[in-house]
């Protein structure tokens, strides 16, 4: 019987040779990149901060067992996630109807804008 707990595997850590610079992958950084991931990033952490807060009303009310005050208090942390969940949505269609309407790329990797010469 094969004894499998013994078994290695090789992990190399370093620039490859060869490359010169050592930074590998990193080339195609720029300040355009780097804005149009933070952009993404902020919608998608955002959304998903409204969603767990709606999440988290609805247990809410449902844990509130008819207390009117704790009832309200869910009511109204559901709409302000409803309202923080549309206001996520139409920032995100606000930047992807200015994409297409003028050619300004926000969600595709990087910030290009359109040359008007």
């Amino acid at each position: 019987m094969k004894n499998l707990i013994a078994q290695t595997t090789t992990l190399s850590v370093g620039p490859k040779a060869g490359t010169g610079n050592g930074l590998i992958g990193l080339t195609g950084i720029n300040a355009g990149n780097i804005l149009s991931g933070a952009i993404s990033l902020i919608l998608i952490v955002a959304a998903l901060l409204f969603f767990f807060m709606l999440v988290i009303g609805g247990i809410r009310w449902i844990m509130s067992g008819g207390d009117k005050g704790a009832t309200e208090a869910a009511r109204n942390q559901i709409t302000a996630a409803l309202i923080g969940l549309v206001i996520v949505f139409a920032a995100w269609a606000i930047a992807t109807l200015l994409g297409n309407l003028f050619g300004i790329t926000i969600f595709s990797g990087s910030i290009t804008l359109p040359s008007f010469t």
